[in-house]
């Protein structure tokens, strides 16, 4: 493998427990191989609202966010590539922080930021701002977002709703999905 001089282009890949991210996460993984790059897998906790309010940095609030963020990076790169990917360079950070903001700071001008896409309702939309959005509006990086294959992205609608009393209206959801277009 050829020597990079230090601070040349990494594929930085945001990470957080949705199918976008794993799709995200295992095309990045792709793209560091074929171009010989080194990865940086990144997760990036919001801090609560009444943790910051009352300023209690110093509670461990902080190191649990931290410690919960490396367990699903580790998580993550199990369920995606078996484990950490042989011959990649990795670089895996749990960080505290707005998602979009930390990763427009760590993403460098010629690296490639990756992100997946999911889909969002109405009420998240209004509560959390999108990294997606907060990415491609700023990042000087290259910027990716990878859209999961729509059955993965169905399925990961429904299984949020298990044990919901609206499961009828799934099951409604599924059989006009599967219904083809009738042309008059």
């Amino acid at each position: 493998m050829n020597a990079r001089p230090e601070g040349g282009p990494r594929v930085v890949v945001g990470v957080d427990d949705s199918a976008g991210a794993r799709c995200a996460l295992s095309w990045a993984i792709g793209e560091a191989r074929l171009r010989g790059l080194p990865l940086v897998v990144v997760h990036a906790a919001p801090l609560p609202p009444h943790v910051s309010a009352a300023g209690q940095l110093g509670c461990g609030v902080t190191e649990a966010l931290r410690g919960a963020g490396a367990e699903l990076i580790a998580r993550l790169l199990d369920e995606v590539a078996g484990g950490a990917p042989h011959g990649l360079e990795l670089t895996a950070l749990a960080l505290v922080g707005e998602p979009g903001a930390t990763l427009v700071r760590l993403a460098r001008e010629n690296d490639i930021l990756v992100v997946g896409r999911g889909e969002r309702g109405l009420l998240s939309r209004l509560l959390r701002p999108s990294v997606r959005l907060h990415c491609a509006r700023r990042a000087k990086a290259t910027f990716v977002c990878v859209r999961p294959p729509a059955l993965e992205s169905l399925l990961e609608t429904l299984t949020s709703r298990q044990g919901a009393p609206e499961q009828a209206s799934d099951r409604s959801l599924i059989r006009r999905l599967s219904r083809r277009p009738r042309h008059i």
